[in-house]
This record gives C-alpha cells, structure tokens and sequence, in this order.
C-alpha cells in the first residue's frame, strides 16, 4: 500500500488548521510536489486507488492517477481528523491552549472540542486501510500494490499502528505534503517499507512476472536483514 498525503495548499502556506473545511484546493506548489510524486509512480501498476473526500485529496489523487485507467473510490474514513472548534483556526494561536499540550504529549487522551477524538480518528482509518488492503490481496493477489490519499495526523496514526507504536507516540512521525510511504500487510505483521519518500522512483514496488518461491514464510522478517531480492 502506497500512503500518499495531498499536496500544498493555501492553508498549509499560511499555517491554517484547515481541517474538514471546504474549499481548500492544492496550490501552485501543491500541484508541482503532487506532479513529482506521480513521475515517482509511473512505473508501478496500481490495482486500487482510494482518497478521503476532501478537494485537496481528490486533486493530488488525480493527479497521481494521471494517464491511467483507474478510478478512485472516496472513502469517508480517511477523512482528515474532526478539529471541532479547531477547525480553521491559526496553528500560532492554537498553540497557546491547554489542550494543544495534550496533543503533544498525550494524544490518546486529546477530544478536540465540538469534534472526534485522535483515538476515534486512528480506529476509523486503520480499519479502512486494513480493510481495503484486505480486498485488494484477495481480487489481485499479495503482490498488488494500491494507493490511499489522505492527510497528515490520518496517515501518521496508520503508520504508527502498522509500526506497532501506541498513539501516544505518533507525534515522532513526520508525513510532508505529497510525501509517499509505503506499508505491506502480512498474516503476521505489517511492513514499514518506506516513510515520509520525498523523491526517487517507487518502480521496486511492481509485483515480479512470476511468483518467487522462498524459503521464508511471506510474513517472516529475515534474520540479519533484508536480502535485497526485492520481495
């Protein structure tokens, strides 16, 4: 699975929540990471693409499905965290309340006023990922790769969860506009491949012409590191 967060918009130049709010459209910057970001995946073939409902979601995903014949299911549980009374707000101000410290160091506990808990958001998305992992294996097989467009804190508590860290924990992650990270799900762990990819080709990512047999179970890690055979 391949995590793509949107590209740049207005509102992250200008250091606003901007949260569920409509409206909020990919800038010029924005536009040109989210073009990087698809030059990167031009050579693996995607099986599903899935974006939260978001504008600046659906921008970056159309862009990076750009030349292809596929088409991108929206999917309400990678919607951007609920901020409540958050919501549009200047991260400078937000800053200075009581509640931000709790975020920092305890985001567990955080209920963002009028809106959903961190713990509420990590649950809906985690399940919507392993969800739509899960259906991709079985349609495509388990080398398929697929991608999901979603937003900063949604893809950092995905990757905490997959990295088997609490949430209290998720703040050490970062995830840039139009980064790409990479997890692979197995019967016995998930995989962090790749984290916060800001350049270079994803082209190791496409499925091998012919299944490789091994003597490692698909889901075992190998003892001394990878061997570099890819998959």
């Amino acid at each position: 699975m391949i995590l793509a967060r949107h590209g740049r918009t207005e509102a992250n130049a200008s250091g606003v929540l901007a949260g569920r709010s409509t409206g909020v459209h990919l800038d010029d910057t924005g536009r040109e990471q989210v073009r990087a970001a698809a030059d990167r995946l031009a050579e693996v073939p995607l099986a599903r693409a899935v974006t939260s409902p978001l504008e600046r979601c659906r921008e970056t995903t159309r862009l990076l499905l750009a030349g292809r014949d596929l088409r991108p299911r929206a999917d309400r549980r990678l919607l951007e965290c609920d901020y409540g009374e958050w919501t549009g707000e200047k991260i400078a101000a937000l800053a200075r309340k009581p509640l931000w410290r709790t975020v920092q160091a305890q985001p567990s506990a955080a209920v963002f006023p009028g809106g959903e808990s961190l713990q509420q958001m990590s649950a809906r998305a985690v399940a919507s990922i392993r969800a739509h992992d899960a259906e991709v294996e079985a349609e495509h097989g388990p080398d398929a790769v697929w991608l999901a467009t979603s937003h900063g804190d949604v893809i950092k508590a995905i990757l905490a969860d997959a990295l088997g860290m609490h949430l209290d924990a998720f703040q050490r992650i970062v995830v840039d506009t139009a980064s790409l990270s990479v997890v692979r799900y197995t019967p016995t762990r998930a995989f962090v491949v790749t984290m916060n990819s800001r350049s270079g080709s994803l082209g190791h990512l496409r499925p091998p012409k012919r299944s490789r047999k091994s003597a490692v179970a698909r889901g075992d890690a190998v003892v001394g590191g990878e061997t570099g055979a890819g998959h």
